[in-house]
C-alpha cells in the first residue's frame, strides 16, 4: 500500500466520529432492554444488530457472505485475492441487560478501519474481512465461542443440542431460525481454513479498570485466558430438621460455603505467587422448591469458572479443585455432582503482532499498556487453530456485562487508529 502518515490515519478515523456514535445508538436500539441491552444470540436482538451492521457494510461496498453458523463476513478485496486474509472480528450479542459496547465496539472498529483505508485510497495487499461473530456470550447456551468455533469447524460434541436458558429451545433450532445450517456444523465443515488466515485481530473494551487506573486510552493484549467450567454443579446432602446437632448433619449449603471459601483461598495463594488466574462462582443457591427456614438444605447448586493464562496452570488448578471437593465430601458427608465440564484453550497473543501494534501506537503518539485479558474472547478459538492473534483494548469505566459500560468514543478512535496503522504498515 501507498505510504501514509500517522496524522493522516488519525484524521481518517477521527472524521468518522459522528457516524460511529450514531451507529452505536442504532445498535443500542436493536437490543434495548432497560436499563441495558439484551442482544440475544440467535434471537431477535442479535438479528437486528446483524442487519444494522450489514447495512453499513453495503454502504461501504463490501462483499457480504455468511456461513453455516450465520456469522457474517464483510470483505474489502485485496490486491491478491488468493493471499491469506486478515480477519478483524468480534461479536454483536450481549449478556441479558448488558452494555452496548462489549463486542459491538470491535465490529464497529473493524468497519471504521476499512472505511479509513478507502478514504486514504489504499487497497490492501490481501483481503481484509470484518467478521460479525455469533453467540460469544456463553451465558445463554453455556457453550463458549459458538460462532467462531462453528466457523472453524471446532464446535464441541453435543453443543447443537444444548438449550438456550430462556427459551428452552436447542441451539440447532435457533441457528436454523437465523439462516444457518446445523447439519454442516454437525459434520464440522469449516468455513474458515486457518491456513488461509494471516491474522485475527480484535478490538474490545477493557473489562477490568486497568486503563482507567493508568489514565491511558489503549492497551495491547498479551493473551486470552483458557478455562474449565462446571455450568451445572450440584452438592447432595440430606434434608433434615433445623434442630439436628452438627455432627449428624449432611448440610449441602454449608458444604457449598466451604467450597467457596476454599476457592477464594486458592485464588489468594496464586495471587501471592504472582500467577494470574481467576475463579467465579456465578450460581450459588439452595433449591427454592425445597429450602425453608427450618430445613437443613439437602441440595445446593452452583456453577464454577476457573481461568488462567497457561495450560499447565489450568491443569494444576483442576487438580486442586478435585482435592478440595474430595476433602469437603469426606469432612461433611456430602457428594458433589459436577455435571459436564466445558473447556476453552488459552489464547496467547502473537508476539510479532503485539510488537507491531505497540509500534503503531507509538507512531501515533498513543500511550498504551500491556495487559492480559481478564475475559474470554473469540480470538482464543482462532489461536487454538494456529491462527496468529492480536487484541487491542479500549478504556472503559464500570466494567462490562452491565448496563453502565462507559467507553468514550475518543478512546475508541485511538484504538481504531492503532488497528488501522497495523493494517497499513504490516
Amino acid at each position: 500500500m501507498v505510504k501514509v502518515t500517522a496524522a493522516e490515519i488519525k484524521a481518517a478515523i477521527a472524521a468518522q466520529r459522528g457516524d460511529i456514535a450514531a451507529l452505536f445508538d442504532r445498535l443500542r436500539a436493536d437490543g434495548l432492554d432497560e436499563p441495558g441491552v439484551s442482544r440475544d444470540p440467535y434471537g431477535a436482538g442479535e438479528q437486528r444488530a446483524h442487519a444494522t451492521i450489514a447495512a453499513v457494510a453495503r454502504g461501504l461496498n463490501l462483499e457480504i457472505t455468511a456461513d453455516a453458523a450465520a456469522n457474517m463476513y464483510m470483505t474489502l478485496p485485496g490486491q491478491d485475492r488468493s493471499a491469506p486474509r486478515v480477519v478483524i472480528g468480534s461479536h454483536l450479542d450481549s449478556v441479558p441487560h448488558g452494555g452496548n459496547f462489549d463486542g459491538a465496539a470491535g465490529v464497529v472498529a473493524g468497519l471504521a478501519a476499512v472505511k479509513a483505508l478507502q478514504t486514504l485510497g489504499l487497497q490492501p495487499a490481501q483481503d481484509i474481512t470484518v467478521m460479525a461473530i455469533r453467540a460469544e456470550e456463553s451465558v445463554w447456551f453455556q457453550v463458549s465461542y459458538i460462532g467462531s468455533r462453528g466457523a472453524l469447524g471446532t464446535l464441541p460434541d453435543g453443543a447443537l443440542d444444548v438449550c438456550r436458558i430462556d427459551t428452552g429451545r436447542r441451539l440447532a433450532d435457533h441457528i436454523t431460525d437465523c439462516g444457518g445450517d446445523p447439519e454442516q456444523l454437525t459434520r464440522r465443515v469449516a468455513f474458515l481454513d486457518p491456513s488461509t488466515i494471516r491474522a485475527y485481530l480484535e478490538l474490545h473494551i477493557e473489562q477490568a479498570p486497568s486503563l482507567v487506573e493508568a489514565g491511558r486510552p489503549v492497551a495491547i493484549c498479551t493473551g486470552i485466558p483458557g478455562n474449565f467450567r462446571y455450568p451445572h454443579a450440584r452438592i447432595e446432602g440430606a434434608d433434615d430438621h433445623v434442630g439436628l446437632p452438627r455432627r449428624f448433619r449432611r448440610d449441602a449449603a454449608m458444604a457449598g460455603a466451604a467450597f467457596a471459601m476454599a476457592m477464594d483461598a486458592l485464588w489468594e495463594e496464586f495471587d501471592a505467587k504472582g500467577i494470574p488466574m481467576a475463579c467465579t462462582i456465578g450460581r450459588f443457591h439452595t433449591d427454592p422448591t425445597r429450602h425453608g427456614l427450618t430445613i437443613v438444605p439437602g441440595v445446593f447448586s452452583f456453577s464454577l469458572d476457573v481461568r488462567a493464562y497457561d495450560e499447565a496452570i489450568l491443569l494444576e488448578l483442576e487438580q486442586r479443585v478435585n482435592a478440595i471437593i474430595a476433602g469437603i465430601e469426606q469432612q461433611r458427608g456430602v457428594r458433589f455432582h459436577r455435571g459436564p465440564i466445558a473447556r476453552a484453550a488459552v489464547g496467547p497473543a502473537d508476539p510479532a503482532i503485539r510488537s507491531a501494534l505497540t509500534a503503531a501506537a507509538d507512531d501515533l503518539g498513543i500511550a498504551t499498556l500491556d495487559i492480559g485479558s481478564p475475559a474470554s474472547h473469540d480470538g482464543a478459538a482462532f489461536a487454538a487453530c494456529g491462527v496468529p492473534i492480536g487484541m487491542v483494548f479500549v478504556k472503559n469505566r464500570n466494567g462490562s456485562h452491565n448496563p453502565f459500560e462507559a467507553m468514550d468514543i475518543n478512546d475508541l478512535l485511538d484504538g481504531t487508529s492503532v488497528l488501522t496503522s497495523w493494517l497499513v504498515n504490516s
